[in-house]
């Protein structure tokens, strides 16, 4: 089976709006308010915790690893308080699966989120259920950019690891798709979506109405 693997955060859903308020939490804990701005940092957010937190305290001028290593596990939990507040799909995301679907392709999703709270934001959003797969960020030893994730989850969707389609949106969704041989489509309409053309995947993706098409023209058609 031919297969199309998306990334989570910044690909299929903003979750950016969440992902700030979660490292809000626990800059108002160290005393310094909320210093990450929603749409102004929503590309910060969306490359992960760390980074929120490593962004915010460098914005304060109190930048302290040690810091990063104690609050993290506060973000995850906040973060998973209020997981789906702001948190929306992207115009015809959950179409285009379906429609990926219909034309008889499996589909997944491989991401740099811990799986658990993938898994939590799927279901209470109430589309779990759609993907195949979830691969998150601590399902195996490794992570993207490593390409061993995005071939499970192409297997665990019922796939060849060898026909398949990542759909994402950053350098590292690019590098996870050159690294497993395969072809990486990256989205232009999230957060960092102007950058995405420098990176030279095989296709950019500008609404996902398009997607079905661009998906046959990289892989093929499902028999």
């Amino acid at each position: 089976m031919r297969t199309v693997i998306f990334d989570l955060d910044g690909t299929l859903a903003d979750t950016s709006g969440d992902l700030l308020e979660a490292a809000n939490h626990c800059f108002r804990h160290m005393g310094h308010g909320d210093v990450l701005v929603h749409g102004q940092d929503a590309a910060v957010a969306l490359r992960g915790g760390r980074m929120m937190l490593t962004h915010g305290l460098k914005r304060v001028g109190v930048y302290d690893e040690q810091a990063i290593q104690v609050y993290y596990p506060m973000l995850l939990d906040a973060y998973a308080q209020a997981i789906d507040t702001h948190t929306h799909f992207y115009p015809g995301a959950l179409d285009a699966v379906e429609a990926l679907k219909v034309a008889g392709y499996g589909v997944g999703i491989c991401t740099n989120k811990p799986e658990a709270l993938a898994d939590q934001l799927l279901t209470q959003m109430g589309v779990r259920e759609q993907f195949a797969s979830l691969v998150g960020a601590d399902t195996l030893p490794v992570r993207k950019p490593d390409p061993e994730p995005l071939r499970e989850a192409a297997r665990r969707a019922g796939g060849h690891p060898d026909l398949c389609v990542l759909i994402g949106d950053s350098d590292t969704d690019r590098n996870t798709a050159r690294a497993a041989g395969v072809p990486s489509v990256l989205v232009t309409f999230g957060p960092s979506g102007a950058d995405m053309a420098a990176l030279e995947p095989e296709a950019l993706l500008h609404h996902f109405d398009d997607l079905p098409e661009v998906v046959t023209s990289l892989i093929g058609a499902v028999a």
